[in-house]
């Protein structure tokens, strides 16, 4: 039994997946009558490819990986889940994560009954790995780390990364949500080294195509063939994969698009700096900046009724007093600002 298999839900190991009639056959056909499908509607009439082939040669060329490293899902929440659903015995094995961090590690983990132990970040928004070692136990399955981190949008430094993935023993998944907007390296290039990383990744951000729900994982051969056995037959659908194949020909226009966007982080940090009511903008390698204030709440209204919605970060730990803002446009950025430069009067 290999590494990976000690780590997995037993059942998992014995299940047998569901057989679609696209993956049983591979090839050319000029008639299909396996799949009980409508003959009317041409193209959307067929399942579409349970395995996204074309779309994951596509991925593994710009990121320098082998297809068989690359899972797809409907957004990166699936994949979260998944890991859940194949490592974690429910009401037994547990998962750890910094606090704050991305919700929907905690409601997978709730979904799936498994505990989920939070370690909080320091005053800085940093941790020690020893730390988040010290909480793990021979039933810790998962650990997650979000760099750059949601909601406080700073980069790990990478030797403490490094450190848990030498002496966890479990999965450690990173998700690189925000990676694009970093000036530190992807850890994608450390995948053949460490079998039990698993390394999460979006559509939604840099690439600009969160309405079309589409997330990445990265790992190794042996995680992502498990995945594609326990995910349902067709879990990106026939629009989704014919828009993913169409903006993964514009890699440069979404690089032009980051570099606009940290242009634009840098301007509105500063201009929101000079706010009174401002007493701190935490440094950001995502394309959002945390931003601290006397109040709030009443900020948060005040925008509110303004027709700009920004994210209420209040009640979140470490981050009482402050409002996640997105990096918009140019305009939508200095609509934002001049709102803001009115409430300060």
């Amino acid at each position: 039994m290999t590494e990976i298999e000690q780590l997995m839900r037993p059942n998992i190991l014995r299940l047998t997946p569901y057989s679609s009639a696209r993956s049983e056959f591979k090839g050319e056909a000029s008639v299909w009558l396996d799949a009980n499908e409508s003959p009317f509607n041409t193209p959307y009439n067929r399942y579409p490819d349970p395995l996204q082939s074309r779309i994951k040669e596509k991925i593994a060329r710009i990121k320098g990986l082998s297809p068989d490293s690359v899972f797809l899902g409907a957004g990166s929440d699936e994949a979260i889940d998944l890991l859940f659903r194949v490592f974690c015995i429910p009401a037994c094995d547990n998962a750890v994560a910094i606090e704050p961090t991305y919700g929907m590690y905690e409601v997978c983990a709730n979904i799936n009954d498994v505990e989920y132990r939070k370690v909080p970040l320091d005053e800085e928004f940093d941790f020690d790995p020893v730390d988040l070692l010290a909480v793990t136990d021979d039933h810790t399955k998962l650990l997650f780390i979000c760099s750059p981190n949601n909601p406080t949008g700073n980069t790990f430094d990478a030797s403490k990364i490094k450190y848990l993935l030498d002496n966890f023993r479990g999965i450690l998944v990173i998700d690189e949500a925000y990676i694009d907007f970093s000036s530190q390296d992807s850890f994608l290039k450390r995948l053949p080294d460490y079998p039990r990383l698993v390394i999460l990744q979006t559509f939604s951000k840099a690439w600009g195509s969160a309405g079309v729900r589409l997330g990445m994982a990265f790992a190794s051969s042996g995680i992502i063939e498990v995945f594609n056995k326990v995910k349902y037959p067709y879990n990106i659908n026939a629009l989704t994969q014919e828009y993913a194949l169409e903006i993964l020909e514009k890699e440069e226009c979404v690089k032009e698009w980051v570099d606009v966007l940290l242009r634009e982080r840098l301007k509105l940090e500063t201009l929101l700096q000079e706010f009174p009511f401002v007493t701190k903008v935490y440094p950001s390698d995502a394309n959002f900046l945390l931003v601290r204030t006397r109040d709030a709440a009443a900020l948060y209204n005040y925008l509110q009724d303004k027709g700009i919605i920004v994210r209420n970060r209040n009640k979140i730990t470490l981050c009482s007093g402050c409002l996640r803002i997105t990096v918009g446009n140019a305009e939508e950025n200095r609509i934002l600002v001049e709102a803001l430069a009115i409430y300060g009067k």
